[in-house]
């Protein structure tokens, strides 16, 4: 999809807002070189090479030496938005920036919107909407696990995979369309078998895609983790001993958490949200069961449950099943860790009798049982090690490395994961070609939104819309 050029000069500041030893100001547009020559006390921008920084003065609206600085010089295509382009790194003073600005706009520009320098990068072919969007995921990664599937997005390799899928589509569409052509002949360009296995290969690869989005979501915004069990049983103490603070009030007082409370830490590669729950019992506090059904709902949207058992306390039974299927009778995905908390001050013999019962509850290699202490730390490094292997199993089971992040590309492929289910109907229906090459075209359309091969104008104002005003 070709955009209208763009004909306006736009200025804003591209490195984070405050002060600092240097600021970044961007101007990008068919006029940025003049209007940075118009202000510029050195050799002359417009005589600088492509990719040439040049160190001199620059001045404010009444021509009065604001900073000494460094220009960078791009000359378009070849720059970041596909257009000349010209950056100054001056102090980070707020005066400078301000009036840096002020005085850019003064001569002719304008102020960027939100992700206008990404969107115009979009509108050059630079990057395609896939790849737009992981320059913000790149801004916004918060683990090096998130930044790992960031920057491959960035560098085409879900786009590329994209591409291939809408290929062999199109080669599927084809047939069914030559077919159409020459029906009156009854020429057969495949058999229906063979487009049928085709179809299968397609549907199969786009819904393993679109069911990746649950790891990627997860470690892209830290992966959920529920700490849950009955109450004393040490949740926020756990929480706690966590974070390294006191997050969480601990109390001898059954019930005292009566709300989620939620923190988030870095473990290796990853981000972890920790959500502190109240404790699991009976109770005929209104107050208290709003709590206990929000720690069910926190259970069911978790990738892992942490359910911490006091081995000196009857071990509830209605609590193992509430782990294992917190709102319904389909049992939760993902990892339950059963922690045998208060290791510090148990007896052995109480460790070793619930151990053995956690094992006749469940054995299978998403349940992981380990004793620690959130008073002394003892067993928590074993915790941090079964967490990180949980999240470096859940990074490893992407497709050929590949981990769908963004709401808008799971919705986008599941669809085409629909419409491709509808074409191996028609053919196991035998229905005509025209109406399954309806469903292909569907398939097509909407990989193709994923990339921006085919979009809209609205779809665009809402995903760049969301980025920085520098970017």
């Amino acid at each position: 999809m070709q955009l209208p050029q763009n004909n306006e000069t736009i200025c804003a500041i591209s490195t984070p807002q405050g002060v600092g030893g240097i600021a970044v100001i961007r101007l990008s547009g068919p006029r940025a070189i003049a209007i940075a020559d118009s202000i510029w006390r050195g050799k002359a921008l417009a005589d600088t090479p492509g990719h040439r920084c040049r160190l001199g003065d620059i001045t404010d609206t009444d021509g009065n030496i604001l900073d000494n600085c460094v220009a960078t010089v791009f000359r378009g295509p070849h720059s970041f938005t596909g257009e000349d382009t010209v950056e100054f790194a001056v102090h980070g003073s707020r005066y400078i920036q301000r009036a840096l600005l002020d005085t850019l706009i003064d001569k002719g520009a304008r102020l960027a919107e939100a992700g206008e320098y990404t969107r115009r990068a979009f509108t050059a072919g630079h990057l395609d909407l896939a790849q737009a969007e992981a320059v913000a995921d790149v801004i916004s990664s918060n683990s090096r696990a998130a930044h790992r599937l960031a920057i491959k997005q960035m560098r085409g390799n879900f786009s590329q995979r994209l591409e291939k899928l809408r290929d062999r589509l199109i080669d599927l569409a084809s047939l069914l369309e030559l077919e159409l052509d020459f029906s009156e002949e009854e020429v057969e360009f495949a058999s229906r078998l063979s487009l049928r296995e085709l179809a299968k290969q397609i549907h199969d690869e786009v819904s393993r895609l679109a069911d990746s989005f649950a790891s990627g979501h997860a470690i892209k915004d830290g992966i959920p983790v529920a700490i849950i069990g009955a109450t004393n049983a040490g949740k926020s103490s756990l929480l706690n001993a966590l974070i390294g603070d006191n997050r969480a009030i601990v109390s001898e007082i059954h019930g005292t958490t009566r709300d989620t409370i939620e923190e988030t830490i870095e473990l290796g590669d990853y981000h972890f949200r920790f959500i502190d729950t109240a404790g699991l019992r009976h109770t005929d506090d209104t107050i208290e069961q709003i709590g206990i059904e929000r720690s069910r709902q926190a259970i069911g949207q978790a990738v892992i449950v942490i359910l911490v058992i006091d081995p000196a306390a009857p071990l509830d039974p209605d609590i193992l099943t509430t782990a294992s299927t917190p709102l319904n009778a389909t049992p939760r995905p993902g990892d339950l860790i059963a922690l045998i908390n208060k290791s510090d001050s148990a007896i052995t013999q109480q460790i070793d009798t619930v151990t053995d019962r956690l094992r006749k509850f469940r054995q299978s290699p998403n349940f992981h049982i380990l004793s620690a202490s959130s008073l002394t730390g003892q067993g928590l490094d074993h915790l941090h090690q079964i967490l990180v292997d949980i999240a470096q199993r859940e990074e490893g089971s992407a497709d050929e490395g590949l981990l769908v992040t963004n709401l808008r590309h799971a919705q986008s492929l599941r669809a085409a994961a629909e419409s491709t289910a509808r074409v191996i109907d028609g053919l196991d229906a035998n229905l005509s070609g025209d109406l399954i090459a309806q469903d292909l075209r569907q398939t097509i359309h909407h990989l193709s939104a994923i990339t921006g091969t085919i979009t809209t104008t609205d779809i665009l104002t809402t995903i760049f819309s969301r980025f920085c005003v520098g970017k």
